[in-house]
């Protein structure tokens, strides 16, 4: 593995019982959030920063925030979009 900032080692992150990893402090203070989003691409995780006032989209459902992991009817989705429309 290539380490490309030699000022910000390579680290190894285990995973908490809740599967959670914590990113090292210095590297969270390379960026202005405290929001990241992360994919999975060919059996690759990759971890980007986010910041949600520069999004284009207002995000109105996370079914991990809202829904416990789990998806919604498609009637609830519609009240929702409705919702959010109608402020």
């Amino acid at each position: 593995m290539e380490i490309i900032n030699s000022y910000m080692p390579t680290k190894i992150a285990k995973c908490t019982e809740k599967g959670q990893i914590t990113l090292p402090k210095q590297w969270r203070d390379q960026f202005d959030t405290d929001s990241f989003v992360v994919d999975f691409d060919n059996k690759q995780l990759i971890i980007k920063p986010f910041h949600m006032s520069k999004a284009k989209e207002d995000l109105i459902f996370d079914a991990d925030r809202d829904n416990e992991g789990k998806g919604i009817p498609i009637d609830e989705m519609i009240k929702l979009l409705k919702k959010s429309r109608n402020g």
